[in-house]
């Protein structure tokens, strides 16, 4: 009889098995993991223009879990603990403690976690083989480069350029994808330069406790940008510091007030216009008024200036008056040909609008000739001073090296061959006793223009707070590399004898940078200044014995 019951008891638990076993084969079969999304593909390297790696892809894995499959909640929380210390194990304990079909644990973990995961044995956890981005220089060329998302997606910079070039298009069309299958992007930075520029800007941070700072290195023949810095940075390796508000690109999204750098392409509009000669003589004497607004020069002469003293000393009574003389709708019209009025638009997707006045005044006319009541990208301001020493081509600046040049002309001829030699002289002899002296280096024939802005504190121009600008070219006689440094809200030192203007720090620091970069940029070794470096400029030296003695003429009257 016992037996008899232990087969029947037997056959029972067989019979239930086998129709437990018909009932799962009749149910449609288990869905697969409902992914979130799906896995990263690849992108292409990012190079330098001299082949240096920027970005790549490294093999990565992602640890997800199954909570309702999971057997045991405290062996797979204190197993992923173990591997993942970071974790938060009540906040993991109650995303694992529930029936949902899926959730992840951790995204782009390196090979030795997911080989840990995997050694662990865990029911329900699983494992996803990805990519991850690498940008193994850190936070140099941060804000070109941009950064990816978890999914290694572009979400700034070049990376999210790349994605609109195909990349994006590709990834649609479902095709797998491989480093190796992908061309590299070569940008037109070169990573010595942009290591050498981000130590020096970083320098100059400190020393003058700047609340930011920012520097550019442009070709000017071409357009390339060779090194681009913003402070604070950011390490693109962790994508989440790029959206902190002080990490913008201050180069190609900060808009500002930059000050008498602006002189530089007034200047060139009072000399292209056909009303001034590098000979004519304004009258800066006395301050210019508008009702109860005053124009008054920072350290003015109080005297009649030509057009050379007028630059080296940074007249803003003698800038106004030029403008004023040529009209606002010239002026306007100007700025608009040299890019200053428009977005600005390269292959980085972050830009910003100029911001200027919708009623054009003759008020707006006179600051807006030394830079006040305009505001600009330091790219853009960049590309105007460029144009105005290049005769005139107005280039939009380009990231990528070799970039086709003709579709990035905006502009020939903005002003005439004789003008731009004019704007050369003139920012070589600010170079040599003006207030660029300070970067005028031995070897090199360097030229420039200083700025200096008041920021607005509570809806007022507050004299206490600055922007310091400088704008570099070498050689000046024939301007190849345009270099800009530029110093949010720097401080007045005792070396300084108490001075914040651009000629005690932002020009000191541009003639360190260029003292490191040029000599490694390709050609520089063999600048020589020519025997007559500036040959239309003739007739400035004729009376340059008396270049800066008092003038009695009155505005455009020539000497």
């Amino acid at each position: 009889m016992r037996q008899r019951i232990a087969i029947l008891g037997l056959l029972a638990c067989y019979l239930a098995i086998g129709g437990r076993l018909v009932q799962f084969g009749a149910q449609p079969p288990e869905q697969a993991v409902a992914w979130p999304s799906p896995p990263s593909k690849a992108r292409p390297d990012i190079l330098d223009r001299n082949g240096v790696v920027l970005a790549m892809d490294l093999p990565s894995a992602s640890i997800y879990a199954e909570p309702r499959k999971i057997v045991d909640l405290d062996e797979a929380v204190e197993g992923l603990t173990g591997v993942f210390p970071d974790l938060d194990p009540k906040a993991l304990r109650r995303r694992l403690d529930s029936k949902a079909a899926f959730a992840w644990v951790r995204r782009t973990t390196t090979l030795a976690e997911r080989d840990a995961v995997w050694a662990l044995g865990i029911p329900g956890v699983g494992i996803r083989d990805e990519l991850r981005r690498f940008y193994p220089n850190g936070r140099a060329a941060a804000h070109v480069l941009g950064a990816v998302n978890v999914d290694n997606i572009g979400i700034a910079g070049m990376e999210k350029w790349i994605d609109g070039q195909g990349l994006q298009a590709l990834r649609l069309t479902g095709l797998e994808t491989t480093r190796d299958g992908l061309e590299p992007v070569r940008l037109s930075l070169d990573l010595r330069a942009q290591h050498a520029l981000a130590d020096e800007l970083g320098a100059a941070v400190e020393k003058f406790q700047a609340k930011a700072g920012a520097g550019l290195v442009m070709d000017i023949a071409t357009g390339e940008v060779v090194a681009l810095v913003s402070l604070p940075d950011f390490d693109p390796n962790v994508p989440a510091d790029a959206l902190k508000p002080d990490h913008i690109n201050r180069v190609a999204v900060g808009t500002y007030e930059m000050g008498s750098t602006f002189k530089a392409m007034t200047t060139a509009m009072a000399l292209d216009s056909g009303r001034f000669q590098i000979g004519s003589v304004i009258d800066a004497s006395a301050p210019l008024r508008f009702g109860r607004f005053a124009i008054r020069d920072y350290r003015g002469q109080n005297r009649p200036l030509n057009v050379p003293e007028s630059f080296i000393h940074s007249s803003n009574i003698a800038m106004g008056k030029m403008a004023m003389a040529i009209g606002s709708d010239h002026q306007r019209a100007f700025l608009r040909s040299l890019g200053q009025l428009d977005r600005l638009a390269t292959e980085l997707p972050e830009s910003a609008q100029p911001l200027y006045p919708s009623r054009w005044a003759e008020l707006n006319t006179a600051t807006i000739s030394f830079g006040h009541g305009i505001a600009v990208t330091p790219l853009q301001a960049s590309m105007g001073i460029a144009a105005v020493v290049n005769d005139g081509r107005v280039l939009r600046p380009t990231f990528v090296k070799d970039a086709p040049l003709a579709e990035r002309i905006l502009a020939e001829g903005a002003v005439t061959p004789r003008t731009s030699e004019a704007l050369r002289y003139l920012m070589r002899l600010n170079a040599k006793v003006g207030s660029a002296a300070k970067a005028d280096i031995d070897g090199y024939h360097i030229g420039g223009k200083t700025g200096t802005s008041e920021k607005v504190v509570n809806g007022r121009y507050d004299s206490g707070t600055v922007l310091t600008a400088f704008m570099g070219i070498a050689p000046a006689h024939a301007p190849r590399y345009l270099f800009l440094t530029v110093l949010d809200e720097p401080k007045p030192l005792k070396e300084t004898f108490g001075f914040r203007t651009s000629g005690w720090n932002a020009v000191p620091t541009t003639g360190r940078v260029m003292s490191r970069i040029l000599p490694m940029l390709e050609g520089t070794a063999k600048w020589t200044a020519p025997a007559d470096p500036f040959p239309a400029m003739a007739a400035a030296r004729a009376w340059g014995s008396n270049l800066f003695r008092p003038r009695l003429a009155m505005t455009g009257e020539r000497p």
